[in-house]
């Protein structure tokens, strides 16, 4: 367990998580989006970062959330309600799109419309693959956070597959890149979806959230 949560925070979270995940909608346009309930968390990073592995990982759910076998493809905000308490919000991959210039425009456009005028959004996370550190795709969504005046943490995934050396060094390395942003926090949670590393910390810090 980290120094950085009591006993406490680390089983609040786990009770969170270990309530029903349910897929709630996936919204394609901003007049789709269903009513804030409660608390609102998104979570945003470069396609085929582990995004769906890190829901279905932090929730115990296996294919609650379902990459898409084209990276780049999925173009829905998908919501997923959390024990009756959360609301979980998976933003589409960015950094690999497949699509033309005008949807790719259009789709910008509903992305800062969710970011900029949704009430309940409390904070997003940011997925930053660890193997490869902060890329020029992830400081574009760095700047349209800070321009939303969205408070956002960054996350590092697939911990694993990388030595603890580079590890240390791509946690430093992140930590710089978020003292630089207006709206970040400096904390780096470091996880793993398949070796199950940080994750009772994340679930402690997103249940401190409520």
């Amino acid at each position: 367990m980290s120094a950085e949560f009591t006993t406490d925070q680390i089983d609040a979270g786990r009770r969170l998580f270990g309530g029903p995940s349910l897929f709630m909608l996936g919204v394609a346009k901003l007049e789709q989006l269903p009513e804030v309930k409660g608390v609102e968390i998104a979570f945003a990073g470069r396609s085929n970062v582990g995004k769906s592995s890190l829901i279905n990982a932090l929730t115990g759910v296996k294919d609650l959330a379902r990459a898409s076998n084209t990276p780049g493809r999925t173009r829905e905000l998908n919501f997923f309600n959390i024990a009756d308490r959360l609301t979980l919000v998976d933003m589409p991959g960015y950094g690999y799109a497949k699509a033309s210039k005008k949807e790719v425009k259009q789709w910008q456009a509903v992305l800062r419309g969710y970011l900029r005028g949704r009430p309940g959004l409390t904070r997003a996370f940011v997925l930053i693959d660890s193997r490869h550190g902060v890329l020029d795709a992830d400081r574009e969504t760095f700047e349209l956070l800070n321009e939303s005046a969205v408070a956002f943490q960054l996350v590092l995934t697939k911990t694993d597959k990388i030595k603890p050396a580079e590890l240390d060094k791509v946690k430093a390395e992140t930590e710089a890149e978020a003292k630089k942003q207006a709206a970040a926090f400096p904390l780096i949670h470091a996880t793993s979806s398949d070796k199950g590393w940080g994750l009772p910390e994340l679930r402690a810090r997103i249940a401190d959230l409520l």
